[in-house]
């Protein structure tokens, strides 16, 4: 029993006890309100479409999970997650699968990785917000952070493609990465070997850290250490059952023979159940806890101005970063406040040097318009005066003509009169 001291010069005592006391229980009690709870466990496939991932799934789970095809004419990329309740034993498990629809059907995929760090960046801040409230309740709370990203190679057994090398390179830092060689029975064994090589001599080129076992462990130090050497995992999919001798195994069945899936000499697919499930399933979520999750936590943190000591090397205070915090925002706030008043004056001024130029020219029409019309007037009154010295001269020639005709008729009745009184 060590027992530690509060004065850290002292060392550790070791004692005897004297009787069963009782609390070498506690592993059982442990396991068994793990299993009254149950466990979740999350899977990221990730892969071009038709390459395998709803058949590998099903054939890790021994099971028929909802299947629905996606087609080559995706716009973008998009996550589709799916949640189980599988049991086996008594044991529950709650198993999520992400699979990635779409991903590198589309001519330009220069941003197919964003919707994927997105969506993990979205479980990391959906716990965060929910272990930052003042009232938690993370004992039943369905944790939907990825434990686990399978990434699909396709078996080109040349290179690997830039699209995988940047979408594993964006996520390495996010999540734990296992590669997968899938389809492995379309190239030869010779083939598969080099082409693991070169896959493994391109990641490490381009820096992407790939999810290792653990070693520390010494009860899984020899197969752990055993299985790094055999990434990325070769496997092989079905859920056809065929007969090869007196038993019936998961096969595809081909006119040259049989692949066997849980035939280790055909396949990785019993190294990868082994890794995935049996062996290191807890050590997933443990490292999506206390690596990835803790990452994207502290940064966050640190963006919103908490640190473990202030500038003095003080202990950190809440309080006094909040007042900072709130102080800097109302800061920022009364900056932006500053500069839309400034943007609304400058643009009331700007509209009012318009308005000005549009009356300016406005009163300028009017007085064009203006002059045109006293010169229409103008025009017109002259008109006029020529039309009524026209019409009075008509009027004078009216009356002597009249005054002449007039004279003419008296003139001829004279004589008619005197010609009449003879």
């Amino acid at each position: 029993l060590g027992l530690a001291n509060t004065n850290n010069n002292e060392e550790e005592r070791c004692l005897e006890l004297g009787g069963h006391v009782g609390f070498d229980s506690l592993p059982d009690q442990l396991v068994s309100k793990s299993v009254t709870q149950g466990f979740c466990f999350n899977i990221l496939c990730v892969g071009e479409t038709g390459i395998g991932k709803s058949t590998l799934m099903n054939t890790l789970f021994n099971t028929l999970f909802e299947a629905e095809e996606a087609s080559h004419y995706q716009n973008g990329v998009y996550l589709r997650p799916r949640t189980y309740d599988l049991k086996e034993s008594n044991v529950q498990l709650k198993l999520t699968v992400v699979d990635t629809v779409g991903f590198g059907d589309q001519i330009n995929k220069e941003e197919s990785f964003k919707p994927i760090v997105d969506y993990i960046d979205t479980q990391f801040e959906t716990y965060l917000q929910e272990e930052m409230k003042i009232k938690r309740s993370l004992f039943d709370y369905h944790d939907t952070r990825i434990h686990i990203c399978l990434y699909f190679i396709a078996p080109t057994g040349h290179s690997l493609k830039s699209l995988d090398l940047v979408t594993m390179k964006k996520l390495d830092s996010k999540v734990n990465i296992i590669p997968i060689i899938a389809k492995a029975d379309t190239i030869s064994k010779s083939e598969l070997h080099k082409f693991k090589i070169k896959i493994m001599s391109e990641l490490v080129s381009n820096g992407v850290q790939i999810h290792q076992f653990p070693t520390e462990d010494e009860a899984v130090t020899e197969i752990n250490s055993s299985m790094n050497a055999h990434l990325p995992f070769a496997v092989v999919g079905s859920v056809e059952e065929v007969e090869v001798g007196n038993k019936m195994v998961k096969a595809r069945l081909y006119p040259w023979g049989t692949v066997q899936v849980e035939n280790e000499s055909h396949c990785d697919f019993v190294k990868l159940r082994e890794m995935l499930l049996r062996v290191n399933m807890e050590d997933l979520r443990e490292q999506t806890h206390a690596r990835h999750y803790e990452l994207y936590r502290r940064c966050k943190l640190e963006e919103m101005g908490f640190t473990d000591t202030d500038p003095d090397n003080k202990p950190f205070s809440l309080q006094e970063t909040y007042e900072a915090k709130r102080k800097e925002f109302l800061g920022d706030l009364q900056h932006n406040e500053d500069d839309m008043r400034q943007m609304f004056v400058n643009k009331v001024k700007e509209t009012e040097a318009e308005l000005k130029v549009k009356e300016r020219e406005l009163h300028e029409r009017f007085e064009q318009l203006k002059r045109m019309h006293q010169e229409e007037k103008r025009n017109l009154e002259e008109k006029r005066s020529d039309l009524e010295e026209d019409m009075n001269d008509f009027n004078r020639r009216k009356v002597a003509a009249e005054t002449l005709m007039g004279q003419s008729l008296q003139g001829s009745s004279q004589p008619f009169r005197k010609d009449k009184k003879k």
